[in-house]
């Protein structure tokens, strides 16, 4: 059976839009497909009318600078993510997240976009944008908007698009000034290719030897993108030691919901790693923002 009877390349989001809405049956966005491909051929996901493919369309895979924001079309490819001296410079937790998921191969055609549309609270591209305080275009017929990247989560593969409709365009990332810096690390299983039994990052900025603003995302912390504001309120213009990394942990640990995985860990596992995860990543971004 065919899992597709149109298949389309558009050039610009209005086109893609277009193309969304006038299928005479069920029409589905694809850029890197890694997901979408599997769901149709192993039989999770009925035939579709028609796919529409966003990766001819220029705004949506490029990587550049807009006024004091980085722009990152939700179509580019993971891996073209984490080699851009834009990327590398502006969004380094992004860049380590984009360069651990799946494999390269994966990477080569996975995107952001589909990372962010699939609404899982702790993936990894997720945490890195909740930390670095994104923003995220979405485009329908009738209008674009832009919203803070955390509005896009309802709950756990829950997201705030309209089904049909509505299409994550781009990512607006604040641009990373002097003594700014961020970090992404994960502890994950040594096998191949495995899941993140936990995943953090971290922004902050350095006002001389203490800790200005920051923001810390842990996954999974919560039904959606868990910010550890209590940690960072117990961070934030306090001298980066010992003592303010153990109030900090403190803090985190009474805020955050961890949940059992079978197929990751059990939320003591994830309540006992969490102290070293916090830690290393707080220390790499402040030694960054030297």
């Amino acid at each position: 059976m065919n899992l597709w009877q149109q298949y389309v390349w558009p050039v610009s989001v209005s086109e893609a839009l277009q193309a969304l809405t006038s299928a005479p049956g069920p029409a589905l966005p694809l850029a890197g497909g890694t997901d979408l491909m599997l769901d149709l051929t192993q039989g999770r996901h009925p035939p579709v009318h028609t796919i529409v493919d966003l990766t001819s369309i220029p705004e949506m895979t490029a990587l550049e600078l807009r006024g004091d924001w980085l722009y990152i079309g939700a179509a580019r490819p993971l891996a073209r993510i984490a080699r851009d001296p834009l990327a590398v410079r502006h969004a380094q937790a992004l860049v380590e997240a984009c360069d651990l998921i799946a494999g390269p191969q994966v990477r080569n055609v996975a995107t952001l976009g589909g990372n962010a549309a699939h609404a899982l609270p702790a993936a990894d591209g997720t945490i890195a944008l909740t930390a670095l305080g994104a923003e995220v275009e979405i485009a329908n017929p009738a209008e674009r908007r832009r919203i803070p990247f955390t509005a896009l989560f309802l709950g756990p593969g829950k997201s705030a698009l309209e089904h049909g409709e509505d299409l994550i365009v781009g990512f607006y990332l604040p641009v990373a000034h002097y003594h700014q810096a961020s970090a992404f690390k994960r502890i994950m299983r040594p096998q191949g290719v495995a899941l993140p039994i936990l995943n953090c990052a971290c922004y902050l900025k350095r006002d001389d030897d203490t800790i200005g603003d920051v923001r810390i995302a842990v996954g999974p912390g919560g039904p959606t993108p868990f910010r550890a504001t209590e940690a960072e309120s117990a961070l934030h213009g306090k001298p980066f030691d010992a003592a303010t990394l153990s109030n900090a942990l403190e803090a985190l640990l009474s805020q955050a919901r961890f949940r059992t995985s079978a197929q990751r860990a059990t939320a003591e596992y994830r309540y006992h790693l969490v102290g070293g995860l916090l830690k290393d990543t707080l220390e790499t971004a402040w030694e960054r923002a030297k």
